[in-house]
């Protein structure tokens, strides 16, 4: 069965295939119209469009972004821990759309890196496209919001000045396990954001200690590129990472790394994801059907249990 783009509801996920939208880019690019003929559709469906949030598999909400943008060193703590100078202007790299995987999903640890890590982040989605955006404008330019894991290979990461080989590998971004709809966060400068592996809670803080945020990533992207609907822009890592650590703690077969954000919304709760190194032959799915997904008002968060990254 082909993959559906979903929008949650409290415990049910509504199919918005027979709305029109096969992939969340074409939502995001259909803009106000789309959101108000998907409100409709999803508290109104048909016969057959709505499943139990726990039957479906959940996919990565945006699988192949036109960009995967990732901004380096926006934690002061990270920066810190790595021995870097703070940035006076965004460190701004990339991760190839190939990277990216979703809940239920392994991260793949190549063979031939032996200092893989970890970096949880909180990540924002370009819902309408622009140039040369004002800072003040960003909320008309942001749909909504997700989690990233900018799985990182240092030692790739290390061996020139430009970090993205060491970024890039095929698995090495986890997102999801949805998109949480712009409207559902009043300050997403307010967030907790933490990652744990094996349980053991490895990072800790919260969006207010970005570096740059929110208004002035999009100001100055926007001064250099085109913004497009889709494109997923991670906000950076704050510290606690593997190779900051002593001993080293880099990712291993069998962990199991979660990435979590908690905030307060009309009903409060939280997501977050997770990913396993797993046996092949392992199998994923909970049901027949496997969903690119989003919430909107007003659907709230909770804990999911899909393994996934």
């Amino acid at each position: 069965m082909e993959p559906e783009t979903g929008g949650i509801v409290r415990d049910q996920v509504v199919s918005l295939s027979g709305a029109g939208f096969h992939d969340m880019v074409s939502v995001l690019r259909g803009g106000d119209e789309a959101r108000a003929k998907i409100e409709d559709w999803i508290y109104h469906p048909p016969q057959g469009a709505s499943s139990a949030l726990d039957s479906v598999r959940l996919l990565a909400p945006i699988p192949r972004p036109p960009r995967l943008i990732c901004i380096g060193l926006n934690y002061r703590d990270h920066a810190l821990e790595a021995k870097m100078e703070v940035p006076q202007v965004p460190t701004v790299f990339s991760k190839f759309p190939s990277s990216v995987i979703g809940p239920g999903q392994p991260i793949v640890l190549p063979k031939n890196s032996a200092e893989p890590d970890y970096e949880a982040e909180f990540a924002f989605v370009i819902g309408t496209g622009g140039r040369h955006i004002a800072a003040v404008d960003w909320k008309r330019h942001v749909f909504g919001y997700t989690i990233v894991n900018d799985v990182s290979a240092r030692d790739f990461q290390r061996a020139s000045t430009q970090w993205l080989m060491g970024k890039t590998f095929d698995t090495f971004a986890p997102m999801g396990p949805h998109i949480v709809s712009a409207d559902e966060i009043a300050d997403p400068h307010a967030l907790d954001i933490s990652l744990r592996i094996n349980d053991q809670e490895l990072q800790r803080s919260n969006t207010r200690e970005l570096i740059f945020k929110i208004p002035e990533l999009v100001a100055y992207l926007s001064s250099v590129i085109t913004l497009e609907p889709g494109d997923v822009v991670s906000t950076g890592t704050p510290a606690g990472v593997g190779f900051a650590r002593w001993p080293r703690r880099y990712l291993k077969p069998g962990d199991d790394v979660v990435v979590s954000r908690v905030a307060q919304f009309a009903d409060s709760g939280h997501g977050s994801c997770r990913s396993v190194k797993r046996e092949s032959g392992r199998g994923w799915t909970r049901g027949n059907r496997s969903m690119y997904c989003w919430r909107g008002s007003p659907a709230w968060i909770r804990t999911t249990n899909l393994t996934g990254f």
